[in-house]
């Protein structure tokens, strides 16, 4: 099993940033790949970055390439999402999901953290 804590969303204004850390805990070794998803109020999820632990591929969602950057500590088992340019449409929950295994392993799903940009 694979436990996933989302921290750092907030409350910011358009143009600032946050930077958003998934902390992985248990069956570590096991992360094929961890992404980040974000789900605003009366609209569907959305993916929003990714990057695989082996080898470090990126992958951006067109809304965010460019003012987003994923990254990841191995030491620390840990993935970052830093968001600049902050703008009101990214306000949403965003949750860290880690992927087991290969693409299509199981999914672990953290609690989410609240991310709200206000104009």
């Amino acid at each position: 099993q694979v436990q996933l804590v989302e921290s750092g969303g907030g409350l910011v204004q358009a143009g600032g940033s946050l930077r958003l850390s998934c902390a992985a805990s248990g069956r570590t070794f096991s992360i094929y790949r961890t992404r980040w998803f974000r789900q605003a109020p009366e609209k569907e999820r959305e993916f929003v970055a990714g990057i695989v632990w082996r080898g470090g591929s990126t992958a951006y969602a067109d809304s965010v390439e460019g003012r987003f950057t994923i990254s990841r500590d191995n030491a620390e088992n840990t993935v970052y999402l830093q968001m600049n340019n902050l703008k009101p449409e990214d306000t949403a929950v965003y949750y860290c999901v880690g992927t087991t295994g290969s693409s299509v392993g199981y999914d672990y799903w953290g609690q989410g953290t609240q991310v709200t940009v206000s104009s």
